[in-house]
Parts: C-alpha cells; structure tokens; sequence
C-alpha cells in the first residue's frame, strides 16, 4: 500500500490550498482515513478524517469550518481542501488509511503560510 501526497506549498494567509492523497494497492472506499499535521516543536494532532466505513467525518477543532475532506473512489484519492489558511496551519501534513489493522503513511507535504 503506498500513499503519496501532493498539493503543499506557500500561501499567504487568507488564501487556499488543496492536498492531494494517491493510495495504491489497497480497496479504498470503506477505509478509514485522513489527515495529521505536525509543526515543529508540536505534536502530530488530527486534521481531518474519514471513520471506518467511509461515511463519517471528523474535523480537529482549530479547522472546523475551514478545511473540508473528500474522497474520489474512482480515482483513490483523498483530498483536504484548507481554506482561510493561518499562519499557525504552516506545517508538514500526512495522509494515512486504515487497511486490514495495519496503519499506513504518506510521506508528508510541507504547507507554509505566512503572515
């Protein structure tokens, strides 16, 4: 299973970026997955995910309203569209998905945003 991520950048703040997630070698509709972000210095925290099934969604506090995630199933892609980005969204963000109890990762797309 292989997951990679395209779509990070600079932006200034106010503006928008969209991540991209690719997942290969897995079934993709049902899984459940998302994205982390981590700066530096600071814990990895939950951005935004998909439950198991596929059909719920979750959002991190500091996000909710802003970013929105989505999926394309033909395409086996997820997407984290971030609006009104802030300089504290500036960090490396991370695919994952759940397949058969086994966790796996992308490998990170930096986003930065300044002020």
């Amino acid at each position: 299973v292989q997951l990679v991520e395209s779509g990070g950048g600079l932006v200034q703040a106010g503006g928008s970026l969209r991540l991209s997630c690719a997942v290969s070698g897995s079934s993709f509709s049902n899984n459940a997955m998302g994205w982390y972000r981590q700066a530096p210095g600071k814990q990895r925290e939950l951005v935004a995910a998909f439950t198991s099934g596929g059909g719920s969604t979750n959002y991190g506090d500091s996000v909710k309203g802003r970013f929105t995630i989505s999926r394309d199933n033909v395409k086996n892609t997820m997407y984290l569209q971030m609006n009104s980005l802030k300089p504290e969204d500036t960090a490396v963000y991370y695919c994952y998905a759940w397949v058969v109890s086994v966790m796996y990762w992308g490998q990170g797309t930096q986003v930065t945003v300044s002020s």
